[in-house]
């Protein structure tokens, strides 16, 4: 596996993909622990799971899901506390996240599956992967969260306890529409060919889209609960960097908007640095749903590095001996002040150790 680094230009508008009607999926449920899970189906064959990010759920694939159903049995799970799936007072980690993926596709008989994760989705789709390696084929990451600490001051504000009165006021009838209605026109602005605020509040559409879906009480408290396990006032706490090396022999595709004002695109620096066979895409213009901003080549590079890349199959005895062996600085790749970036993110004190 090669590693790749691409950033094509996209000063045009960008065309919509095509619907595939015969691909369209259905929204299921199951039960597992006692708790409803949904999730969304299409296709048949070699098994996807597409893991959202947070406040998000499984309709943010609904352009993608049927394209890639064409060859796949595609699922896009809503997580618990998102979208359909139940939203109990329970364990919101990311580690309890990819125990629930894990059981989601033990319930539907599936062994193994090519898994991709946008923002939090991506850090589950790492943990998952820590956790359950023999069960994943290959890793699609998209502006992941969990790399190091920085994210946007918004989720960091509203991982604290006075945000929980400002979300109260937008349940106000009629402040929902007028805030969304001056964030469309901020990120049309924002979208132009010149963009005034320099791309900084691209992501003001879909952020305000995921604000909406939490008005309901209940959701708003899982929200805040999977929100306080990830991030508090200085960033995020969880880190993926210190075991990125138990992936050198899973394809790893890295996607990222250069234009990512939730989670900085230097973060795709850093994880393509610490698995040097990863790809890597920078979509530029995208924001932090480079999905949305350009499904078409989105589309295109996913089913190229799954064309071209084989599942991988999981040996346990390599497995243990890279766990032995730890990480190794000559395995970083990358310039030196992004090695030492990567390098000083594990070592940092403070990182989860989940």
């Amino acid at each position: 596996m090669s590693p790749t680094t691409t950033g094509e230009n996209r000063d045009t508008v960008v065309r919509a993909l095509r619907p595939v009607p015969d691909r369209e999926p259905t929204l299921e449920y199951r039960m597992i622990h006692g708790y409803r899970r949904a999730f969304r189906i299409a296709g048949s064959g070699p098994a996807i799971l597409l893991i959202h990010g947070i406040g998000d759920n499984s309709l943010t694939w609904k352009d993608i899901q049927p394209h890639l159903a064409r060859n796949h049995t595609v699922i896009a799970a809503d997580l618990l506390g998102h979208g359909r799936s139940d939203k109990p007072r329970a364990d919101y980690s990311i580690a309890a996240y990819a125990n629930g993926m894990r059981d989601l596709l033990s319930v539907l008989e599936i062994e193994r599956a090519t898994v991709i994760g946008h923002s939090l989705g991506g850090g589950v789709a790492m943990q998952f992967a820590y956790q359950y390696p023999e069960m994943v084929e290959r890793l699609a990451l998209v502006s992941s969260g969990g790399v190091t600490a920085d994210v946007h001051p918004a989720l960091r504000l509203a991982s604290l306890p006075v945000v929980n009165d400002v979300v109260k006021l937008l349940r106000i009838p009629g402040t929902m529409w007028s805030v969304r209605t001056v964030a469309n026109l901020v990120a049309a602005v924002d979208k132009a060919p010149v963009h005034p605020f320099g791309g900084a509040l691209h992501d003001s559409e879909d952020l305000i889209r995921v604000l909406g879906d939490l008005l309901d009480p209940t959701a708003y408290q899982a929200y805040l609960r999977t929100l306080r396990a990830v991030v508090d006032w200085r960033g995020q706490v969880v880190t993926m960097l210190d075991r990125c090396y138990l992936a050198r022999d899973l394809p790893v595709q890295l996607v990222w908007g250069d234009h990512d004002s939730v989670i900085p695109v230097r973060h795709a620096h850093l994880a393509h640095a610490a698995m040097p066979g990863s790809r890597l895409d920078i979509f530029r213009r995208a924001g932090h749903f480079p999905f949305h901003d350009d499904p078409l080549r989105f589309l295109r590079v996913i089913e190229e590095f799954l064309d071209s890349e084989p599942a991988a199959r999981f040996d346990r005895s390599t497995w243990n001996r890279t766990l032995a062996r730890g990480v190794v600085e000559d395995s970083i790749a990358g310039p030196a002040a992004t090695r030492r970036a990567v390098l000083g993110a594990i070592g940092h004190d403070e990182r989860s150790a989940t």
